[in-house]
């Protein structure tokens, strides 16, 4: 019984666009700076803001960072309305 070929669709060179955008990198450097802010904290003694911001930082900010669209979308989206021919 002959077996059925599948055909692989055609390989292009094209890459997946880069997920992040300004936005990512912005909350994750105010990420990194509650971070930091809670860990000078804990240095100087603090038991309760430095733990909190700590945690905020790595469990709320961070994944927030990750998980927003970076408005790369809206960005191509307009660009392509400006290369339009005006009729």
């Amino acid at each position: 019984m002959p077996t059925a070929q599948r055909k692989l669709p055609a390989t292009t060179d094209q890459h997946a666009p880069w997920p992040f955008g300004p936005r990512n990198y912005l909350m994750f450097a105010l990420s990194l700076v509650v971070i930091a802010v809670g860990f000078i904290l804990l240095d100087r003694g603090s038991m309760t803001a430095a733990p909190l911001l700590i945690v905020i930082g790595f469990c709320v900010l961070i994944p927030i960072a990750i998980i927003i669209k970076g408005g790369r979308e809206k960005r191509g989206a307009e660009e392509s309305k400006e290369l339009e021919p005006v009729r």
